[in-house]
């Protein structure tokens, strides 16, 4: 779960990391009101969205007075910055700043280890950065045991070019950063920037933090930084539903049975609908189960969305064989009626192949189309969504 800025300065604040102080608001009313709480001075109000890329958008306002703060909260409110709209606004103090660095912690997923980075080059894109000079941006990998402790801090903050002075001021708030990440169960703890003012104190001027909902059982309080309001309606049914479902851009709707499954068909979609420009739509992953109820969970998800023009279904029999998978397909559309009206391919293999592919033909359901390849599914899955895109309109011509 991504938090917005403020949920994270909240977090950095509850663990010792010094932040400015900020108040949030909804409306440009509610924005002079939380201002006149702050004190007189430069104050930011920010764009709160979990999306990357807010200041070059707009959604970065400066203001010296309640009024300007009410005026700048009323340009950014209702923005779209990334197909995010803003709601919600964050008023906070400025700051007097000397130098802006870098500083995450992160779960480095490819080495199976934490990792921190660090740079002395704050303020800015980092993957531009990491790209364009990445020798400007130190990454030290970290043990779980010991995390980030003096020494460590030290360590990193040497990696990144800093002088010892200006080690001494920064390492303990890199230590109170771990603190926030082991402690919280995140998988991302990030400041950009974290700031150097030129009476030497160290701030944390913005956060970005992601929890790891694995280990939401341990912190019943997470559950109320989540916003449902935010969440995309599929991917809140799907979860809901107990299925996996991650939302795309395409319009091949993907259903399969496990993970790496489900990545492989939405590769060979990709691949299929290239040059006919179709795409996978969703990822989702309904597990083990292929019962006529889950998969009705799963085709009601798919086909409630609009860009959806075909759908594939790729089961490999396992322990579900693929007689109960071709039962549970044939139930599915029976429960969704009306509201299953787009075209279906199905592949079938593994346990019990032959027995779901005649059921399935003896059904002659005709939305369902099969296919024995993963290939030649995903040829006619891409064609079929081509076929169903609606045609361009055209203006009427003037005399």
């Amino acid at each position: 779960m991504d938090l917005y800025e403020y949920q994270a300065r909240e977090m950095f604040e509850s663990h010792g990391v010094p932040v400015l102080p900020g108040l949030i608001a909804t409306t440009p009313e509610e924005a002079q009101q939380e201002a006149e709480h702050l004190h007189d001075g430069l104050l930011v109000v920010k764009a709160q969205v979990k999306t990357g890329g807010r200041g070059k958008a707009g959604g970065v306002k400066l203001a010296s007075t309640p009024q300007e703060a009410r005026d700048r909260a009323g340009e950014i409110l209702g923005m779209d910055i990334k197909g995010h709209t803003v709601h919600t606004v964050l008023i906070a103090e400025g700051a007097d700043i000397a130098a802006e660095y870098y500083f995450s912690i992160l779960l480095d997923r490819s080495n199976r280890t934490h990792l921190a980075m660090c740079s002395r080059e704050g303020g800015m894109d980092i993957e531009t950065l990491a790209r364009e000079r990445p020798e400007a941006l130190a990454r030290v990998p970290l043990s779980p045991f010991r995390g980030i402790d003096e020494g460590v801090a030290l360590e990193i903050l040497e990696a990144a070019g800093f002088t010892p002075e200006e080690q001494v001021r920064i390492a303990p708030v890199l230590v109170l950063l771990w603190d926030v990440y082991r402690d919280e169960d995140a998988t991302l703890v990030e400041v950009n920037p974290l700031v150097s003012t030129p009476d030497g104190r160290v701030i944390a001027l913005d956060g970005k933090v992601t929890l790891d909902d694995n280990a939401a059982f341990r912190h019943p309080d997470h559950a109320a930084l989540a916003d449902i309001s935010a969440e995309d309606p599929r991917e809140a049914a799907a979860k809901a539903a107990g299925l996996n479902y991650v939302r795309l851009e395409g319009e091949v709707g993907i259903i399969g049975n496990g993970a790496g499954l489900v990545m492989s068909t939405l590769d060979v979609v990709a691949l299929a609908g290239e040059e006919l420009r179709v795409r996978p739509a969703n990822f989702l992953d309904i597990g083990g189960g292929a019962s006529a109820e889950v998969m009705a969970r799963g085709l009601d998800v798919i086909l409630g969305d609009e860009q959806v023009r075909s759908v594939l279904v790729n089961v490999f029999g396992g322990i579900t064989a693929c007689d109960e998978v071709a039962r549970g397909i044939l139930g599915a559309l029976d429960q969704l009626g009306e509201r299953a009206h787009k075209p279906l391919v199905v592949r079938l293999d593994g346990n019990k192949v032959a027995e779901g592919r005649k059921i399935l033909a003896a059904a002659a359901h005709p939305l369902v189309h099969m296919s024995d390849t993963m290939d030649g599914a995903a040829r006619l899955a891409a064609e079929l969504a081509a076929e169903e895109r609606p045609a361009p309109s055209h203006a009427p011509a003037r005399a």
